[in-house]
């Protein structure tokens, strides 16, 4: 399992999610006040994450530490 400080976070926000892993690398989709999110790890090159958590419509990439930044910004979701 990937991505599991997220997934923990998310449960214990009692925010429904859905979590998928394929060659390795996890994904997780979730809807927050009728807005859709997304995490999606990618490894090309260099191991990252994709994902419009900052904001909604955009997808911006996260580099190095990304899960702890994701976690970071996910604080506001409560």
């Amino acid at each position: 399992m990937r991505l599991k400080n997220i997934q923990n976070l998310l449960k214990e926000r009692k925010i429904q999610y859905t979590y998928t892993e394929e060659d390795g690398l996890g994904s997780i989709d979730f809807e927050y006040r009728g807005v859709s999110y997304h995490i999606w790890e990618f490894e090309d090159g260099a191991a990252g994450a994709e994902s419009n958590l900052r904001s909604g419509g955009r997808m911006e990439e996260f580099t190095g530490d990304y899960e702890e930044q994701l976690l970071e910004i996910l604080q506001v979701f409560r």
